[in-house]
């Protein structure tokens, strides 16, 4: 399996700190959970039905006309390559690993391309997988180009898979509105702007012979009675969409000017994260995590993915541990 943020519980036992003292910042959530509604006993007693109003207020917060609830947009991830041939997919890169993969042990021909690689290539290709806004990255792409890749690709069969995973605060950049095309998904997260990523439930916006055949792969009751129940509460809960907006924002732009004053001025992020490529990211990873403050390594680019932090406390703790490795590595 892939490795993935949030993996807590391991960096306890690696570096010695008990769970509660850590400050994570390694997963792309909002650090301030949806509160939880009450759960009629029968969500628990009885199986999950589906008109129970959660499609309809997904609809309605995605501008979406249909909707196929799943348990975390990683089950779609996983199930759409078994809903096509095998061809050739193009994954925009670098991008949360799991697409790529999904699809390579489906014997899809992946090709990982570049923003300016789009074009070059997408001619020859079956689907077309984009993060929007990317994760690790943040690069946000215009609706406009994306419609206008999709319909190249549909004229052949082919698809445009959208990731929104991190769309809620820009939903002017969603492209789900015109999922009822053929050949066009979207993929959206519920955990990551509501902050219950342990809730995992995530929906797919496609036409609907598409989310009848995939609703076949996913099967009966995926998403439980209490699920269902809690999501709707959410998705309906206008006034605290506007706070989690409004403070997500400013929590990351309090966070790239954080990391800027201590001469680490971000390459990209959202709402949720801000992404930084530097030389010291393997150095500057372990001298965190020494300190109880998980972030999100990436290897392969020498770059960290930062967390929001959830309040003032949590701004000073890490500034001084940016402080001390600045001092320690001048």
């Amino acid at each position: 399996m892939l490795e993935h943020g949030g993996r807590l519980r391991k960096a306890a036992r690696d570096y010695g700190i008990a769970e509660t003292d850590w400050l994570d910042l390694s997963s792309g959530l909002a650090p301030w959970p949806f509160p939880i509604p009450q759960i009629p006993l029968r969500a628990w007693a009885r199986l999950p039905e589906a008109d129970d109003g959660l499609e309809q207020a997904a609809c309605d917060y995605y501008g979406a006309t249909q909707v196929l609830p799943v348990a975390g947009s990683q089950m779609a991830i996983q199930l759409l390559p078994r809903l096509r041939r095998a061809g050739k997919v193009g994954v925009l890169s670098p991008c949360y690993a799991e697409h790529a993969e999904a699809w390579r042990r489906n014997g899809y021909i992946v090709r990982e391309v570049l923003e300016q690689e789009v074009e070059f290539f997408l001619d020859s290709l079956d689907v077309l997988v984009v993060v929007n806004p990317n994760n690790p990255t943040g690069l946000s792409l215009s609706p406009a180009l994306l419609l206008d890749w999709h319909a190249r690709l549909a004229q052949r069969g082919g698809w445009l898979v959208v990731d929104e995973a991190f769309m809620d605060n820009t939903p002017h950049l969603s492209v789900a509105a015109h999922a009822h095309q053929v050949g066009l998904i979207v993929l959206r997260s519920f955990g990551k702007f509501f902050g219950l990523a342990g809730v995992r439930l995530g929906f797919v916006v496609a036409e609907r012979k598409l989310l009848r055949l995939l609703a076949e792969q996913v099967g009966p009751w995926a998403v439980s009675g209490p699920t269902r129940v809690l999501g709707q509460a959410c998705l309906q809960d206008t006034a605290n969409h506007a706070r989690q907006r409004i403070r997500s924002d400013a929590a990351s732009e309090r966070l790239a000017a954080l990391l800027e004053r201590h001469g680490f001025k971000p390459q990209g992020g959202c709402a949720l994260f801000q992404w930084l490529i530097t030389d010291h990211a393997q150095a500057l990873h372990e001298f965190m995590a020494r300190r109880g403050i998980l972030l999100r390594l990436f290897t392969h680019n020498s770059s960290l993915r930062f967390g929001l932090p959830a309040d003032a406390t949590e701004e000073a703790r890490l500034e001084s541990a940016l402080t001390a490795f600045t001092k320690d590595n001048p």
